[in-house]
């Protein structure tokens, strides 16, 4: 059995090296796309993460491919319906950052509520110790809109709790247990928006769930509203949140991940490699424009990086593998 494995470490390399005996294993630090397919091609098994692009061409170009290994939650970055129709099964780590993401989630909603950033920002520029400006709010007694209540969800809800914060839900699946359980209640997407001080994102990346926050419903949320989305950036609309924004309509969003994160990770990319001087990066970065408004706080698709989420994105890897290999595969995205 031949193993390939693309966007690597060399500690993950150790790691998989020893807890996959017996298998051939490659690595690739670069991500798999359709420009990066290796020279060595007669894989069984291709495991990927989340800057690779796995299209048909890049399936068709491994013959003896049976299995590919998503290193990740979300899987929109693979063809897994034609993986299917080639009888290549797709496995996924479906719960690692459920509580990862849910705290980094409040962390950007404190940072928003209490002009964190822009406050350190200014002291470190310009040694100015005042709080002048910088004026938030609490989040006791507030209403959170959580999109999508699944375990990332339902974590968010969790804390919310903690802060006194009442919450309101939208999920196509609704689970009364969990409204039970955790005190929330369901609401129509719409009622939702026009009902919270703060709405959160953790819904995956489907044709569905495409642009769900548009420019059709965007100013239904409430005016100096917060938005967080730490999901998939093309579920939210970007010019519709940048005219959210700069209409003052909504009162700041935190976003982790961008619709057009993929090209900023190419420029960083041939930056880092000396291809594309600093004056170039920064005009590449200010054409994204929501990165320079105040009141938007970016972050690089990060809310998922602790060393025990990372442990368990291993771990569940490698039993994902070896299951395939046993013939008792599990965690599979396209049965």
């Amino acid at each position: 059995m031949k193993a390939a494995f693309f966007e690597i470490s060399e500690e993950k390399e150790h790691y998989f090296s020893q807890n996959l005996p017996g298998i051939d294993l490659t690595f690739f630090k670069t991500p798999l796309d359709e420009e990066s397919i290796p020279p060595q091609t007669d894989f069984e098994v291709v495991s990927t993460f989340v800057g690779s692009s796995v299209t048909a061409k890049v399936i068709n170009s491994f013959p003896k491919l049976k299995h590919i290994a998503v290193r990740a939650t979300g899987f929109d970055n693979i063809d897994a319906i034609y993986a299917k129709d080639k009888g290549i099964t797709v496995s996924n780590v479906p719960s690692y950052g459920s509580h990862t993401v849910a705290e980094f989630t409040f962390g950007l909603i404190l940072s928003l509520a209490r002009h964190i950033p822009q406050a350190t920002y200014r002291l470190k520029v310009s040694s100015q110790f005042s709080f002048e400006g910088f004026r938030g709010f609490d989040l006791n007694e507030k209403t959170l809109g959580v999109i999508g209540t699944g375990k990332i969800g339902a974590n968010v809800i969790k804390i919310a709790k903690g802060f006194n914060m009442k919450v309101v839900g939208f999920d196509v699946r609704q689970s009364q247990e969990l409204t039970n359980s955790l005190g929330f209640s369901y609401l129509p997407l719409q009622e939702l928006l026009k009902t919270a001080d703060i709405v959160t994102i953790h819904v995956p990346y489907s044709q569905e769930t495409h642009h769900l926050i548009n420019k059709d419903n965007i100013f239904l949320i409430r005016k100096g509203a917060l938005l967080v989305n730490t999901s998939r950036g093309a579920v939210v609309e970007t010019d519709a949140l940048f005219q959210a924004i700069t209409q003052d309509h909504l009162g700041g969003a935190a976003l982790d991940v961008l619709e057009s994160e993929g090209e900023l990770k190419e420029e960083a990319e041939l930056l880092s490699n000396g291809k594309l001087n600093a004056e170039k990066a920064k005009s590449v970065l200010e054409n994204h424009i929501l990165i320079d408004l105040p009141n938007v706080i970016i972050t690089p698709h990060m809310a998922f990086y602790t060393k025990e989420a990372e442990e368990s994105i291993m771990e569940t890897t490698t039993n994902n593998i070896k299951g395939v290999l046993a013939g008792t595969p599990q965690n599979i995205v396209n049965p």
